[in-house]
C-alpha cells in the first residue's frame, strides 16, 4: 500500500540522517523497517508499538531534519488512523516539547500535527488532553514573533474550535443544520434581493422548540462540558481577563471576540436547547457585549479598535437576530443602545457600522416580525422596531442641513447605481479628506434608506402573507367594509402601518425630491408602490391617500421659468432654432417617467379598493394624457453628477408609447373590477369632466387646451370603461352615455364633436359585443331561458339605440342631426346583422329624411338604407319589409339629389332578390297542380317545410302564422307599381334605371313567378309600359337642350356640352324605348316558352309586331334596331331547341321581307343599318332554325337576300368608286352566304342558291387569243345559261371577288350530284374571271378566281382519287364535259396568260412574287395532283393536259435569240417549272403506280424526247449562228437543266416499251433490266453532236450522259488481259 512504501522511505531517510550522531535511532529505523515489511493495513500499523516508538524517537532528539521526519511521519499515521487512542497523550507532549523549538518549520509542523489529531479519531476528549492541545496552539500564538506561524496559530485555534463544537453538536444530539453562517447580512443588487433571501431563510428550529418537538435541557455530556469551559474562557478573556481552563494569562480580546461571534452565529441549536450554554449567553457574552457598547471612546486606558467595535456590534446584532425571543431585555437594551448611538456624537464609522447593524434587522422580514411582535406589540416593552424607524429616517433627514448636500445626494445616487449594477461603489485613492468625508456621509444614508426600504417591503411581503394564508382579502375582489380583520399576520401588518406610515411618507418624499439618480429614484418608488398597496390590502385610508398624493406630486410637474429656458437651450430638444411657446412647454423627467409607472401599478392593484382616490388618480393620468398628445412635450434628464437615465431623442417617443399603453391599459382592466369599483371609476371621470365643463362654457377661443384636454381624457376613458365591460354594460350605460347627450348639448363645437364620437363608439362597441352575436329568437318555441335572455337583449339594443333616436329628434343644430345619422350609418355599418327589436324606429327615422332639403342629411339617411339592403335584409323582420320598400321608393322620388334616386332604383332590385326567395314555394305548388289558374293563396301542403326553410332567417317571433306566399307577391308588386311610377319621371337617368331594373328583376326572377303573375306582369305593367315608351319618343320635342350653365365668357353664358344623340326630349325618350324593347327582348330570350303558353299571348305578339314595324318604318336608328333585335331574341333563342311554333318564325321572315319590298319609300342611312341588321340577323336565324324551313320559306329566305342585292347594286352603283369597297349591304350578304346551305331536306335547293349568286359574276364574251396570237371565239357550254343571266349586274368587280370564295366553299360543301351538275357552270364562270386578266393584269379578279380554280379541282381530285365519289353514277357524258371544261381552262389560261409579258403598270415586288406563286400553284395543281391522280379523264384530255405543259415550257426554245434575250426572268422560269413538270410526269420514282399514271407517262415521254431533242438541236443551232457572241443566260440555263434532269431520270419499264427503239435492243435491255434509262439511247445522236458545243458546262454533261449511255449498252472500260 501507498502509506507502507511512504513510511519506508521515511524510515530510510532517518535512518540515513542519523547513522553517525544517533545510532540507536538507526537501528530503531533499521528494526521498524523490517517490522513496517510485515505489515499490510493500518489496524497493522496501530498494533505495532515500536513503528509509532521510532518517530516519537526522532522526535525526543531535538534535531531539526529528524524532527521534520518524525512528524512527518505522525501526521501520515494519524491522518490513516494508524495510531492507537492511548498513544494520544504522549503524542501531545512531544508536540508541547516541540512548540519551544525556535525553528519555524519545526513550529508549523507542531501546528500542522495538532490540527489533524483534532480533525482525526485522536480528537480529545478528557479534559487534559483538550487543555494540552489547545494550549500548545495559544503558546504559539502568543509567544511567536513570526507572522507566518502567528496566523497558522490563529488559523489552526479557530479551526479547533470550530471542530470542537461540532462535536458539542454531535455528542449532544443536536440538530445539524447552521442558520445565520454568514457573520454578516449579504448585500444583493437591490434591497428587494436583501428581502427575499432572508425571508427564505425561515426558523424551523425555533419552530420546533416552540411545538415541543425538541426540548431544553440543563444537563451535559463530557463533550458538551468541554465545549462550555471553552466559551467561559474565551468570554472572559474577551472581557480582558484570563483563561483559566486553558491556563492562559492572556488572550488577544478581538481574537476572542471573534471566535465568540462565530460560535453565536453558526450553532444556534447549542444556545437554544442547552441551558447552561444560554446562562453563559445571558449572564456573561451579553454582559460583557453590554459594557462594550457603553464605552464610548476608551476602554481600560487603551483606544477602541474599530475592528473589535464590529466584531462587537455583529455579535450584538447575531444576539438581537438569532435570540430575541429568549433573551427580550437583554434585545431591548441592545437595540436601544443602537438606536442612541445613531444621534450620538460618535465616529463618523462607528455610526456607520450602527446603520449596517440596523438596516440589517430592517431588511430581515423574519427579524423584523420578531422584534414587532415581541416589543412594540407588547405593550410592556419599548417600541424598538418604531425607534429604528425613526432613527433613519433621522439619518435620512440630516442631509438637508449638511453644507455638502448636494455632493452626499449624488454620492448617494452614485452608491445605489453602483449596487444596481453588481458593483461596489469605491472612492478614488487620491481623493481629499472632504471626499472621504462626503462618502461616508452618504454611505450613513444609503444605509439609513435600505433600512426603510426594508422596512416597507417587510410591511409587503407580510401583507402579501396575510393574503395567502386567508386572512386578508386580495384587492381583486369587492371590498365588504364589514369585514373585521382578526389574523394574527393581518393584525401585525396594521399595526406596522399605523406606527410606520408617516415616518417613511416624509423621509421617501424628502429624498425622491432631491435624489435624480435612476437607482435610487427606482429604489424609492418600489417602495412607494410596496407600501402603498399594501395599506389597499391593508384598508388603511389615510395612509393609502398619503403615500398616492405624494406620489402624484412627482408624476407631472411644470417646469419653472428658469427650466423652460434650459429646455428651449438644450441639446437634447433638438429645438434651438424653433421658438416654441414656452408656457405649453411639459418636460417629462426619468423621474417623472417612474413615477408615472409607479402610479400605474398602484392603480391596477389596488382599483377595487381606491374609491374616491380615483379623483387624485385621474387627476395626474388627466395631465398625463395632455403631455403625451401637446406637440411640445419631452422627456429630458436634468443634469447632475449622479448616474442617471439615458434618454436620447429616440427614446423620448418610447417613453411616451409607453406611458400611453400603460394609461390604456390601466382602464382596459376595468373588466376586471367589481361593478361599484366601475361606477366609482365613472363617477370620478364625470366630476373630471363636469368640472372643466363649467370652466369652458363660452366659444372655442376661450376653452383652454388643458380644460379640452381633461374633458376628453374623461370621454375617452369612460368609453374604453364602457368597451372593456359590455359583458355587463346595463348597468353602466345610463351614466356613460348621460354624460354624452350633456356634452352634445354644450354650446362649444369641439365638445359636441367630441361627444357625438363618443356615443358612435359606445353603440358600436355595445351592439357589436358577443351578447349580440347569437341569432335573436324567432319561433314560438323558444324556451323560458331564451325568452329571458331575448328580453334582457331588447332592454339592451332599446337602451342603446333610443339615446340615438333622443338625440335626432331633440336636436335643435344641424350638426347635431347630421352627427346623429352618421352614428347610425355607422351602427348599420359595423352591427346591423345583429339588430332586431329597434328597426322600426330606424325605418322611421330614415322615412323623416328622405324629402328632407338640406343634402347632407338626405346622403347620410340614404347611406344608412343602402347599408340595410346589402347586409340588413336577413335580420329585418317580415313585418318591416314593406316599410322598407316604401322607404326606398321615397329616396328614388327625391328631387335632392340624382345619384341618391339612381343608387335607390338599384337597391329596389337588391330588395326584390331577396323578396323573391319567398316565391319559390308558390313556383313549386303551381308546377306540381299542372294547372294554368293560380289561387292567390296557395295551399300550405308539401310547401310548408320549404317555406320555413326559406324565410327562418328573417322571421319574426310568433309571427310564422302570417308568412304566406302571397305577401310576397304583394311586396313584389309592390316595387313594380314604384318602378311603373318613375318609369314615367322627366329625368331621362331616372326613369332609364327604372326600366332596367324592372327587367333585370324579372329576368333574375321570372322562374318564381306564377303564370297569372307573368300575365299582370304582361298587360299591366311590360305592355303598359311599351305603349308609354312609344308614345313619349313619338310626341316629345325635337328642340335642342342647353346644357348646365356653368359660367360666364365674355359677357356671355357658357353652358355645358350635351351629346348630340341626347340633345333633345325626343332622343331621351328614345332611348328610354330602346330600354323597353331590349329587357323585351331579354325577357322573351328567357321565358318565351312561358309566355308563349299564356293565354292571348298571340295577340301581344301582333301588338308587338305592330310596335316593331312603326318603330322601323317612323322611329330612329336605334329604335329600328332595338325592334329588330327584340324580334331576332324572341325567335332566334328558342327555334334551336325546337319549342318555338313555325307562326312565330313566318311572322318575323314577314317582317323583314316588307321592309325590302317597301324599300322605294324606306331610303336613308337609317335603312341602310336597319338592312344590314336584317341581313345579319336573317343568317342567325336560318343558322338556327334550318331544321324548321321548307321549299317555301327557303325561297322567301333568298328572294329577300336577292331584293337587298338588287337594292344595294341599283342604289349603290357608284360606291365601290367612292369608297374602294363593297357597300354596307352586299358585305352582309357575303357574310351570311356561306351559312346559306341548304339542309339535307332540302338538297334541291342547292341548285337555286348556287345558279342565283353565279349571276352576279362577270361574263367575258370577247375573243381568247392562242399561243399563235390568232384569236378564237369563245363557244358557249351551256346554252341555257343566257336565259338566266339578270338584267341588273355590278359593274364593279369587287363584289365578284368576294363572292368567289364563297360560292367554291358553298360548291365544296353541296352534295355529290347537285356538285357535279354545276361544276361546268361554276367552272364556265370562274374561267370568265380568270380571263379578266388580259384586260386588267393588274386586278385581283382573275387572282381569286384561279385560287377559286386550283382549290375547286385539286380538293375535288382529292375527293375521287381516295373514294369519296365511288358510289356516285355520273353519266360519261356528263363528266367528259367536266374535263372538257378543265382542259379550257388549262389550256387557254396557262397557254394565254401565265408565263407572258403582259402589259401592266408597275407592280410592287410583293405583287409580282405572289402573281408568280399563284401560278406556280396552277402548274403544281395540274403536274403533281391532277396528271398523278387516279383521275377518270379521258386520254385526249390527259394528252390535252400534257401538251399544254409542252407548250407552256417551248417558251424559251422556241423563241429567236434576240427575243429570249428581253423575255423577263419570271417567263423562263415559268418555262422551266413546266419541264420540270414533263420530267416528273416520266419518271418512274413514285410510290403509287396506277393505271392512270402509266398512261400519263406514257404521253409525257414521247412529249419529253420530242422536246429535249428540240432544246439540243436547237442551241447547237443559235450557237453557230452566234459565233463568238455569248449565249443568252436563260438559253444556257435550259439546257443545262434538261442535261441535268436527263441524267436523273429514270422511267417505268412499261414507258420504254413506247419509246422508238429497235425492237431487238428493247428485248435485249428488258431482258438485263437495263430499261430504266433507255431515253437516252433515243437522244443518243443528238448528244453526239452536242458535244462539240463551246459551252464547257455543257460539254461534262454530254460526257455525263454519253457514259450513262455505255453504260446501259454493256460498253464499259475492261481490261485486255481479262
Amino acid at each position: 500500500m501507498a502509506l507502507v512504501a511512504a513510511l519506508e522511505a521515511d524510515l530510510r531517510a532517518l535512518s540515513a540522517e542519523a547513522r553517525r550522531r544517533y545510532p540507536a535511532v538507526k537501528d530503531g529505523a533499521e528494526h521498524a523497517i523490517l517490522k513496517l515489511r510485515s505489515s499490510s493495513s493500518a489496524s497493522d500499523l496501530s498494533s505495532n508499538e515500536d513503528i509509532l516508538r521510532i518517530f516519537l524517537m526522532a522526535c525526543g532528539v531535538r534535531n531539526t531534519k529528524l524532527s521534520v521526519i518524525g512528524l512527518s511521519c505522525l501526521q501520515k499515521l494519524i491522518s490513516h488512523d494508524a495510531v492507537e487512542p492511548s498513544s494520544l497523550k504522549e503524542i501531545l507532549y512531544t508536540l508541547k516539547d516541540h512548540s519551544e523549538m525556535a525553528e519555524e518549520n519545526i513550529q508549523l509542523k507542531t501546528l500542522q500535527t495538532i490540527l489533524i489529531i483534532f480533525q482525526s479519531r485522536l480528537h480529545p476528549e478528557t479534559e487534559d488532553n483538550m487543555v494540552l492541545g489547545l494550549s500548545i496552539c495559544l503558546r504559539l500564538l502568543d509567544n511567536n514573533r513570526l507572522p507566518s506561524v502567528y496566523n497558522t496559530a490563529a488559523a489552526t485555534f479557530r479551526q479547533a474550535v470550530a471542530l470542537i463544537f461540532d462535536q458539542v453538536v454531535s455528542a449532544e444530539s443536536l440538530p445539524m443544520p447552521k442558520f445565520g453562517s454568514s457573520s454578516q447580512t449579504a448585500r444583493t443588487g437591490s434591497v428587494t434581493g436583501d428581502l427575499s433571501q432572508n425571508i427564505s431563510n425561515s426558523e424551523p428550529l425555533e419552530k420546533d422548540v416552540i411545538s415541543g418537538r425538541l426540548t431544553t435541557r440543563d444537563t451535559l455530556s463530557d463533550t458538551g462540558k468541554l465545549g462550555l469551559r471553552l466559551l467561559e474562557d474565551l468570554t472572559a478573556s474577551a472581557a480582558g481577563g484570563s483563561a483559566a481552563w486553558l491556563h492562559v494569562t492572556s488572550l488577544p480580546r478581538t481574537f476572542s471576540l471573534e471566535l465568540i461571534e462565530f460560535v453565536l452565529s453558526n450553532y444556534i441549536s447549542v444556545f437554544k436547547i442547552l441551558l447552561p450554554y444560554e446562562q453563559v449567553l445571558r449572564h456573561q457574552i451579553c454582559s460583557l457585549l453590554m459594557t462594550s457598547l457603553r464605552t464610548s471612546s476608551e476602554l481600560e486606558g487603551e483606544m477602541v479598535e474599530p475592528y473589535f467595535r464590529r466584531l462587537v456590534l455583529r455579535s450584538v446584532a447575531h444576539i438581537i437576530r438569532l435570540y430575541s425571543s429568549s433573551l427580550i431585555t437583554e434585545c431591548e437594551v441592545f437595540l436601544s443602545m443602537l438606536v442612541k448611538a445613531t444621534f450620538l456624537d460618535l465616529p463618523l464609522w462607528h455610526r456607520i457600522l450602527v446603520l449596517e447593524i440596523l438596516r440589517g434587522f430592517c431588511v430581515e422580514a423574519r427579524t423584523l416580525r420578531i422584534l414587532f411582535q415581541n416589543f412594540d406589540m407588547h405593550p410592556k416593552n419599548t417600541n424598538v422596531v418604531e425607534s429604528m424607524v425613526k432613527a433613519l429616517a433621522r439619518v435620512v433627514s440630516s442631509i438637508q442641513f449638511q453644507e455638502t448636500s448636494e455632493e452626499s445626494l449624488a454620492a448617494v445616487a452614485g452608491m445605489f447605481s453602483s449596487k444596481a449594477k453588481g458593483i461596489e461603489w469605491i472612492l478614488d485613492n487620491d481623493a481629499s479628506s472632504a471626499a472621504v468625508l462626503v462618502a461616508s456621509e452618504a454611505h450613513a444614508i444609503t444605509l439609513a434608506i435600505e433600512g426603510l426600504l426594508g422596512v416597507v417591503f417587510t410591511v409587503a411581503t407580510l401583507t402579501d402573507e396575510a393574503v395567502d394564508v386567508g386572512e386578508l382579502e386580495s384587492p381583486r375582489y369587492e371590498h365588504h367594509p364589514s369585514s373585521d380583520y382578526t389574523g394574527k399576520t393581518s393584525q401585525l401588518c396594521i399595526s406596522m402601518v399605523d406606527s410606520l406610515w408617516l415616518t417613511i411618507l416624509d423621509a421617501f418624499s424628502l429624498i425622491l425630491s432631491r435624489s435624480q439618480g435612476e437607482a435610487i429614484v427606482l429604489e424609492i418608488l418600489k417602495g412607494y408602490q410596496a407600501f402603498t398597496q399594501a395599506c389597499g390590502v391593508l384598508h388603511s385610508v389615510e395612509p393609502l391617500n398619503s403615500f398616492l398624493a405624494s406620489l402624484c406630486k412627482f408624476t407631472i410637474v411644470l417646469p419653472t421659468d428658469a427650466e423652460r429656458k434650459s429646455l428651449v437651450q438644450s441639446p437634447v430638444s433638438k429645438r434651438s432654432e424653433v421658438q416654441v411657446d414656452q408656457k405649453d412647454v411639459i418636460v417629462l423627467t426619468p423621474k417623472n417617467v417612474q413615477a408615472l409607472r409607479t402610479l400605474f401599478n398602484i392603480a391596477h392593484r389596488l382599483h377595487n379598493v381606491l374609491g374616491p382616490s380615483w379623483v387624485l388618480v385621474l387627476e395626474t393620468l388627466a395631465a398625463l394624457d395632455r403631455a403625451i398628445h401637446s406637440p411640445h412635450a419631452t422627456t429630458q434628464e436634468v443634469a447632475t453628477a449622479a448616474p442617471k437615465l439615458t434618454r436620447e431623442p429616440s427614446r423620448q417617443y418610447a417613453d411616451f408609447s409607453i406611458l400611453s399603453s400603460l394609461n390604456s391599459q390601466l382602464f382596459e382592466s376595468s373588466a376586471l373590477m367589481h361593478v361599484s369599483a366601475v361606477k366609482s371609476l365613472l363617477s370620478a371621470l364625470h366630476m373630471l369632466s363636469h368640472q372643466s365643463m363649467t370652466e369652458t362654457s363660452g366659444s372655442v377661443s376661450s376653452a383652454s387646451s388643458k380644460q379640452i384636454g381633461s374633458i376628453s381624457f374623461s370621454v375617452d376613458r369612460m368609453i374604453s370603461i364602457l368597451v372593456n365591460n359590455l359583458h355587463r354594460v346595463e348597468p353602466l350605460w345610463d351614466q356613460v352615455v348621460g354624460h354624452f347627450l350633456e356634452l352634445a348639448e354644450h354650446s362649444n363645437q369641439n365638445l359636441r364633436n367630441m361627444a357625438l364620437d363618443a356615443l358612435d363608439q359606445s353603440i358600436c362597441a355595445v351592439l357589436g359585443s358577443e351578447q349580440f352575436g347569437e341569432d335573436p329568437p324567432r319561433s314560438r318555441d323558444a324556451t323560458l331561458d331564451v325568452e329571458s335572455k331575448s328580453t334582457e337583449l331588447k332592454s339592451v339594443e332599446c337602451a342603446v339605440l333610443s339615446s340615438l333616436r333622443l338625440l335626432y329628434f331633440s336636436a335643435q343644430k344641424a350638426d347635431i342631426r347630421v352627427g346623429s345619422l352618421k352614428i347610425l350609418l355607422h351602427v348599420l355599418e359595423r352591427c346591423g346583422e345583429k339588430l332586431y327589436y329597434s328597426w322600426p324606429g330606424i325605418l322611421e327615422m330614415l322615412r323623416s329624411v328622405a324629402d328632407a332639403s338640406e343634402k347632407d342629411v338626405a346622403t347620410l339617411g340614404f347611406q344608412s338604407l343602402r347599408v340595410i339592403m346589402s347586409d340588413g335584409l336577413p335580420t329585418l323582420p317580415e313585418d318591416c319589409l314593406h316599410v322598407c320598400i316604401d322607404v326606398t321608393g321615397a329616396y328614388s322620388a327625391q328631387k335632392t339629389d340624382l345619384n341618391i334616386s339612381l343608387t335607390a332604383i338599384g337597391l329596389l332590385w337588391t330588395l326584390t332578390d331577396f323578396v323573391a326567395k319567398g316565391l319559390h314555394h308558390g313556383s313549386l305548388v303551381e308546377k306540381g297542380s299542372e294547372s294554368n289558374s293560380v289561387d292567390p293563396t296557395p295551399p300550405q301542403t308539401n310547401g310548408e317545410d320549404k317555406e320555413k326553410d326559406t324565410i327562418s332567417n328573417f322571421n319574426k317571433p310568433d309571427d310564422d302564422s302570417r308568412i304566406q306566399v302571397v305577401n310576397h307577391e304583394k311586396l313584389l308588386f309592390l316595387v313594380f307599381s314604384l318602378i311603373q311610377k318613375l318609369v314615367d319621371d322627366e329625368r331621362p337617368e331616372v326613369r332609364n334605371s327604372a326600366v332596367r331594373t324592372f327587367f333585370q328583376i324579372l329576368g333574375s326572377h321570372g322562374n318564381k313567378l306564377s303564370k297569372s303573375m307573368w300575365e299582370d306582369c304582361l298587360w299591366n305593367y311590360i305592355f303598359p309600359m311599351l305603349d308609354g315608351a312609344s308614345h313619349k319618343a313619338a310626341t316629345s320635342s325635337k328642340d335642342e337642350w342647353q346644357g348646365k350653365e356653368i359660367g360666364t365668357r365674355g359677357g356671355k353664358a357658357v353652358h355645358m356640352l350635351i351629346h348630340h344623340s341626347r340633345n333633345t326630349a325626343q332622343k331621351q325618350w328614345d332611348e328610354t324605348f330602346v330600354l323597353v324593347l331590349g329587357g323585351i327582348a331579354r325577357l322573351f330570350r328567357s321565358y318565351f316558352p312561358l309566355l308563349e303558353s299564356l293565354p292571348n299571348f298571340w295577340s301581344g305578339w301582333e301588338s308587338l309586331l305592330a310596335f316593331v314595324k312603326n318603330s322601323i318604318f317612323n322611329g330612329s336608328k336605334e329604335v329600328s334596331l332595338a325592334a329588330i333585335n327584340c324580334l331576332q331574341t324572341a325567335v332566334v333563342s328558342h327555334c334551336v331547341k325546337g319549342n318555338l311554333q313555325l307562326r312565330y318564325l313566318n311572322s318575323v321572315m314577314d317582317v323583314y321581307e316588307l321592309v325590302f319590298q317597301k324599300s322605294s319609300s324606306y331610303t336613308g342611312d337609317t335603312a341602310t343599318k336597319v338592312k344590314q341588321e336584317i341581313l345579319h340577323g336573317l343568317g342567325e336565324l336560318y343558322v338556327q332554325s334550318q331544321k324548321m324551313f321548307d321549299d317555301k320559306m327557303y325561297m322567301q329566305l333568298l328572294g329577300i337576300v336577292d331584293l337587298a342585292i338588287k337594292q344595294a347594286i341599283i342604289s349603290s352603283e357608284n360606291f365601290e368608286a367612292e369608297f374602294g369597297h363593297v357597300p354596307p349591304v352586299l358585305r352582309h350578304v357575303l357574310e351570311i352566304l356561306p351559312s346559306l346551305g341548304p339542309p339535307e331536306h332540302l338538297s334541291s335547293m342547292w341548285l337555286i342558291l348556287l345558279r342565283e349568286f353565279l349571276h352576279y359574276l362577270p361574263r367575258v364574251d370577247s375573243a381568247l387569243p392562242n399561243e399563235e396570237g390568232s384569236e378564237v371565239s369563245e363557244h358557249k357550254a351551256d346554252g341555257s345559261s343566257d336565259k338566266t343571266i339578270p338584267t341588273t349586274r355590278i359593274t364593279s368587280n369587287m363584289f365578284a371577288e368576294k363572292l368567289i370564295p364563297a360560292l367554291v366553299e358553298l360548291l365544296l360543301q353541296a352534295p355529290a350530284v347537285e356538285k357535279y351538275i354545276l361544276f361546268p357552270e361554276v367552272i364556265q364562270n370562274l374561267r370568265r374571271c380568270m380571263m379578266t386578266r388580259r384586260d386588267n393584269p393588274d386586278g385581283s379578279l382573275w387572282k381569286v378566281a384561279a385560287e377559286g380554280f386550283n382549290r375547286l379541282i385539286v380538293e375535288d381530285v382529292k375527293i375521287c382519287s381516295v373514294g369519296g365519289d365511288s358510289d356516285l353514277k355520273i353519266s360519261k357524258t356528263a363528266r367528259i364535259r367536266i374535263w372538257k371544261e378543265i382542259g379550257d381552262v388549262y389550256e387557254i389560261f396557262l397557254v394565254g396568260y401565265c408565263g407572258r409579258a403582259l402589259s401592266s403598270s408597275s407592280l410592287p415586288a410583293a405583287a409580282l412574287k405572289a402573281n408568280e406563286t399563284l401560278e406556280m400553284a396552277l402548274l403544281n395543281g395540274l403536274g403533281d395532283i391532277i396528271l398523278k391522280s387516279t383521275v377518270d379523264a379521258p386520254r385526249e384530255v390527259l394528252e390535252r393536259l400534257v401538251s399544254t405543259l409542252d407548250r407552256c415550257a417551248s417558251r424559251t426554245c422556241s423563241l429567236p435569240v434576240e427575243t429570249v434575250e428581253l423575255m423577263p426572268a419570271h417567263c423562263s422560269r415559268f418555262s422551266l417549272t413546266c419541264l420540270q413538270k414533263l420530267f416528273s410526269l416520266s419518271s418512274s420514282e413514285t410510290e403509287n403506280w396506277h393505271s392512270t399514271r402509266a398512261e400519263v407517262s406514257r404521253i409525257s415521254i414521247i412529249t419529253l424526247m420530242e422536246r429535249c431533242e428540240f432544246i439540243l438541236s436547237r442551241f447547237l443551232i443559235d450557237e453557230n449562228n452566234l459565233g463568238n457572241r455569248p449565249i443568252p443566260t436563260a438559253r444556257r440555263e435550259e439546257i443545262i437543266f434538261a442535261l441535268q434532269e436527263l441524267d436523273l431520270l429514270t422511267i417505268h419499264p412499261e414507258v420504254a416499251s413506247v419509246l422508238p427503239l429497235q425492237p431487238h435492243m428493247k428485248t435485249i435491255l428488258r431482258e438485263d433490266n437495263r430499261d430504266t434509262r433507255t431515253h437516252l439511247l433515243v437522244l443518243f445522236p443528238s448528244l453526239c453532236e452536242i458535244v462539240l458545243s463551246r459551252e464547257t458546262r455543257v460539254r461534262e454533261l454530254v460526257q455525263v450522259l454519253l457514259r450513262a449511255v455505255a453504260t446501259e449498252l454493256g460498253l464499259e472500260k475492261v481490261s485486255l488481259s481479262s
